[in-house]
């Protein structure tokens, strides 16, 4: 079972639909319960980081996604998702977030357009299996005013230019976490979907 979390910020339908439409079923859930017996779970979001954490804490969702990542078992993070894995978020007045991934949030740079919206390319940094049959500079849907600056900039497997370079897309293990929305981003989009599911199926039954 795929899990899709719940927690009061998710761009859910939107993700459900998409892996439906790959084929696939997924439960959308709050319950600690169901996240820990799924085969692999998606954490989307949109709004801010400070309201994520505090509806993961109010559910108890977030211990129970410290331990999943801990456990090393398959993770796909999306926006907000992304962002709650780092230390610190600049958003809210220094958020204190899940601290998986060492670094911080921070606001993009005055001067530039905010939030950063649309389209834009995804320089591949690494080579990684969630790219397979993507082409390296794809266009993918991005809307956030905030980015992630980890302090490992190994984990950085995909990188956007907006004004500044931006971590779009990250990767440690199992867990894989990008900026932007694959749900939005048409057929590119769902590749990812498709590739992190089929690299979650391989972890499942090595």
């Amino acid at each position: 079972m795929i899990a899709i979390v719940d927690y009061g910020a998710g761009n859910v339908r939107s993700v459900s639909n998409a892996i439906a439409k790959l084929g696939h079923q997924a439960t959308v859930t709050s319950e600690p319960g169901e996240v820990a017996n799924a085969k692999a779970i998606i954490v989307p979001g949109v709004g801010s980081a400070a309201d994520a954490m505090a509806n993961l804490r109010a559910l108890k969702l977030a211990e129970s996604i410290k331990q999943w990542i801990a456990e090393g078992r398959p993770f796909l993070g999306v926006c907000i998702g992304l962002q709650i894995l780092l230390t610190v978020s600049e958003e809210g007045g220094w958020c204190e977030c899940l601290g998986i991934i060492p670094g911080r949030v921070r606001r993009l740079p005055r001067g530039l357009k905010v939030p950063h919206m649309g389209w834009n390319q995804v320089k591949q940094k690494v080579s990684h299996p969630v790219f397979d049959g993507i082409p390296d500079g794809a266009s993918f849907y991005f809307l956030h005013s905030y980015y992630v600056e980890p302090a490992d900039r190994s984990l950085v497997i995909g990188e956007t230019e907006y004004g500044i370079p931006v971590c779009s897309v990250i990767a440690a293990g199992n867990l894989i976490a990008t900026q932007f929305h694959p749900e939005k981003s048409g057929e590119t989009g769902l590749k990812i979907y498709e590739n992190f599911i089929r690299l979650a199926t391989a972890h499942i039954y090595q």
